[in-house]
């Protein structure tokens, strides 16, 4: 891990915030000239170089956190970076979320927090603090005055950014008494459910894929049902916990609209705001976590029909691949309600299914319905406090052909994951 050395160069900490606070004050219309001033101060010498990238780092601690603290999570702030900058500011990013890292053991952070470290790559890959900004230069082939300009931007970005409903504890917070947060590790069935979805979608023949993907939804599904019961039969409740999923451009109405068919087949509740590129989606954890793997799974098959639809014709007009998203997400959404009303059911008649695949037969346990409903009221009291006020958006559908499609494609996808339950 990289050393926050102190010898040389003197303090440059002062000089960085002088920039910053030009920077972050400063209006759209005169922007470049605080960026090239506070650039030029911070890239004057060669021999305070050293000095001004123990400072970046050391402010990362004070901005970054400032973030977590305002709700962002590491997955969110490169998000951010991504629509409005550029890569190289990309890279920065992950740079500094890793320093400010430093400060937080493995033990102060939840899963989906490590799950997000673990896939942004997060490395403190430099020897030390004061070389950082010349290694970093030369990795990426920039001067000094463009990799403090870089920088700069970047702390604009993240210092602008609002405060939003949180979806989990900071590093080193205690999650809230009562609240359902993901356990350390990946729990053992979610896991075999991963792998049977793997399998699916590496096979070739397309009947085996079905009966894997179908065997991962009844696990899923059982899964669910188990966690209410228990919850039935404890002394604690349980409460509603939350993730964000990105939901990006193009076509983020339809993907939106896809993400809300899955959130509801598990008894989940979906909040878009689309000016971060972002859906929160609130629900107990373990439907949170099939409502990541089915989405991600049928997204991929939207494009990959989508793609294979408008081949060879004159059909991938805007309008035509709106309407095709829009009319695979309102058909999946069919698909879901059906199966989850059948997996109720079976459920309600005592019919359980084992982890190995297997069935049995149990007693009808009348507890399952109103434990089933309790949840889906929390889920529903929950959004109410994160979001206070929402506001509905409807998706318009403009090609008759595209919708066809779609309703046809959504026809003949795998439901990856698992059906859940559903309240409507």
């Amino acid at each position: 891990m990289g050393k926050r050395a102190q010898q040389g160069g003197g303090d440059a900490g002062p000089l960085l915030e002088q920039a910053v606070r030009s920077v972050l004050t400063a209006p759209d219309e005169r922007l470049d000239l605080a960026l090239d001033t506070g650039a030029s101060l911070l890239a004057a010498s060669a021999g305070q170089w050293p000095a001004v990238s123990r400072a970046v780092l050391g402010y990362a601690d004070t901005a970054v956190g400032r973030c977590w603290s305002a709700g962002w999570r590491p997955a969110d702030l490169v998000r951010v970076v991504r629509r409005e900058l550029k890569p190289v500011h990309l890279a920065l990013a992950v740079d500094l979320i890793a320093a400010e890292g430093r400060r937080h053991p493995a033990a102060a952070l939840d899963r989906r927090w490590q799950e997000q470290l673990r896939e942004l790559e997060t490395e403190v890959w430099w020897p030390g603090d004061d070389g950082y900004l010349a290694a970093f230069a030369q990795r990426h082939r920039l001067d000094r005055f463009a990799l403090a300009t870089a920088a700069l931007e970047l702390i604009r970005t993240w210092g602008r950014l609002p405060p939003i409903a949180p979806v989990g504890p900071v590093p080193g917070q205690a999650p809230v008494r009562g609240a359902a947060g993901p356990v350390p590790g990946e729990p053992r069935m979610l896991a075999r459910i991963r792998a049977l979805l793997a399998k699916a979608e590496s096979t070739e023949f397309p009947d085996e894929a079905e009966a894997l993907t179908a065997k991962a939804q009844q696990l899923m599904a059982q899964h669910s049902i188990d966690d209410a019961l228990v919850a039935a039969a404890g002394t604690d409740r349980n409460a509603p916990a939350a993730l964000r999923i990105g939901v990006d451009n193009p076509y983020e109405g339809p993907k939106t609209m896809l993400l809300d068919a899955v959130a509801a087949a598990n008894r989940c509740r979906v909040v878009w705001a689309k000016e971060f590129g972002f859906c929160t989606v609130v629900g107990f954890d373990g439907d949170l976590d099939g409502v990541e793997l089915l989405y991600t799974s049928l997204l991929v098959q939207a494009t990959h029909a989508l793609n294979k639809a408008g081949a060879g014709r004159d059909s991938r007009t805007k309008a035509f691949r709106q309407s095709f998203l829009v009319a695979y997400a309102a058909r999946i959404r069919e698909r879901l309600t059906d199966a989850t009303e059948r997996t109720t059911s079976a459920a309600a008649a005592g019919r359980h299914l084992r982890e190995d695949g297997t069935e049995e037969q149990l007693l009808p346990d009348e507890r399952l319905l109103p434990a089933l409903a309790a949840r889906s009221e929390a889920v529903d009291e929950e959004v109410g406090r994160l979001f206070p006020k929402l506001v509905s958006q409807r998706v318009r559908v403009s090609d008759g052909e595209g919708w066809a499609a779609g309703r046809a494609a959504a026809d003949r996808a795998a439901l990856h994951g698992r059906a859940g339950e559903i309240r409507r």
